[in-house]
């Protein structure tokens, strides 16, 4: 089944057809990461931190060796974040140690000191061990496509692990339009010289200069692609899972210190193998909703839109990181 998610979503017999869809799915290869009409995307209803895991577990992939956990520690006064409890046995079963980069714009999490004390604010240290990846220094990694960035500068901790689980939040975003696992890889793992590269389309790693360049949106999008693809293949073909969840989704990311509020009601959790397949049936999920009152899409559909924020799946597209044709896999009920 090939996923024109606005459309199906807005069909009056979307549940129906989407759970019989799930059920068939889900009989087949629980296992598979691709099928014929696409990359399989599992999803949950649930947010709780036994979902969590139990997704985790439907991709199929072991975790091994030195595993990184990349999730945002949230800006100080933003509570949006994912909450530590919540995905405290997802850590614990994968034997993972949560990794970060401190941030490129002023806030409170823009030195390793100021981003300790939010870390420790937020409750993260006392639950994990936590990584600065960029504490002693930076690492080149080679891009795929050089149209914009010719490298990635991230952390130099990143060499340090074997396997990542990219546990993404899912919401909007002020610039990128939105956030999803292709921004937690490539803007979250870069260090802030990185992440003025990224922004500024390749122009510079100076800060603050980077920031007078961001007015090229799409060169700042396509640079996001590629660091993304970066990341992925500096930590090899089988060794990152993406995990999104799609919680708290303000039109503002978790950077922000003040984020507008929340009127988009909880849908659930996605993982999948392929990152560009599971932040498009994330959108596609914003996209198709039907808005009631305390519950409505409509405020995150225009930030995307505002922001060209789509055309970052595109260019990951074409590049190779995966595809926008997917398939759901509901987990529900097993």
């Amino acid at each position: 089944m090939l996923v024109n998610a606005p459309l199906i979503m807005k069909n009056p017999l979307f549940p129906l057809l989407f759970a019989a869809f799930c059920a068939t799915a889900c009989a087949q290869d629980n296992g598979a990461t691709s099928r014929a009409g696409g990359s399989v995307v599992y999803f949950t209803r649930e947010i709780t931190p036994e979902a969590l895991v139990r997704i985790y577990q439907a991709l199929g992939v072991e975790a091994h060796g030195r595993v990184a956990v990349k999730i945002s520690t949230g800006e100080a006064g933003n509570d949006n974040y994912l909450a530590p409890p919540l995905i405290q046995p997802l850590v614990e079963a994968v034997g993972g140690t949560i990794v970060e980069c401190c941030t490129a714009y002023g806030g409170q999490r823009s030195t390793i000191e100021q981003h300790r004390r939010v870390i420790h604010e937020h409750g993260f240290d006392s639950l994990f061990t936590v990584d600065l990846m960029d504490e002693d220094d930076t690492l080149h990694i080679p891009v795929r496509d050089t149209a914009h960035i010719p490298y990635d500068i991230v952390g130099s901790h990143l060499q340090n692990y074997d396997f990542m689980v990219n546990l993404a939040h899912f919401k909007g975003h002020p610039m990128g339009g939105y956030g999803g696992v292709l921004k937690n890889a490539s803007i979250g793992c870069a260090a802030p010289a990185g992440k003025g590269l990224i922004h500024s389309g390749g122009i510079t790693e100076k800060l603050p200069d980077a920031w007078r360049y961001t007015r090229d949106q799409d060169a700042f999008l396509e640079s996001m692609a590629a660091a993304a693809q970066a990341v992925h293949d500096y930590m090899g073909e089988g060794n990152v899972v993406y995990i999104s969840v799609m919680n708290n989704m303000s039109v503002d990311c978790d950077c922000v210190s003040r984020p507008e509020p929340v009127f988009l009601k909880d849908m659930g959790i996605l993982a999948s193998l392929d990152p560009v397949a599971l932040d498009k049936a994330c959108i596609d999920m914003v996209f198709g909703h039907e808005s009631t009152a305390g519950d409505d899409a409509a405020p995150l559909i225009e930030r995307i839109s505002s922001r060209h924020g789509t055309h970052i799946l595109t260019r990951a597209e074409e590049i190779g990181l995966g595809s926008q044709t997917y398939q759901i896999v509901e987990i529900d009920g097993e």
